[in-house]
């Protein structure tokens, strides 16, 4: 996956804004004005592209012992986030389906409210 498909895809998903909250290098995806997605610009513009996505952690544990690419959140909590080296063994599919549950478990976390509203947008 390149770098716009992964914005792209992000930013797709319902309610969902970018920011730079701790450098002009880290871009980060909230939904609910919580952080769901982020990486380094920088890293993708060297070759290296990698993600950090929030993640149930038993299912965390399975995708680090499965891909040799997907390793504990990298300047996150090591229990709730895996950092996914892309353009590795991980295929496309599967960093999409990480991106959507790590949307899902963010999205779920927020007051009712805050999902009714997010709910009612339009993309």
């Amino acid at each position: 996956m390149n770098l716009e498909t992964y914005y792209e895809y992000c930013l797709s998903k319902k309610g969902v804004t970018e920011h730079f909250p701790f450098d002009k290098d880290t871009l980060v995806f909230k939904v609910g004005g919580k952080m769901f997605a982020l990486s380094s610009l920088q890293k993708w513009e060297s070759g290296e592209p990698a993600v950090n996505l929030k993640c149930d952690p038993e299912r965390a544990l399975e995708l680090r012992a499965q891909y040799d690419s997907i390793k504990p959140g990298f300047h996150m909590s090591k229990t709730h986030w895996n950092t996914v080296a892309m353009h590795q063994d991980v295929p496309n599919s599967l960093v999409k389906e990480l991106i959507d549950h790590s949307y899902e478990l963010v999205f779920k976390s927020l007051t009712k409210k805050l999902q009714n509203e997010i709910s009612e947008l339009s993309n």
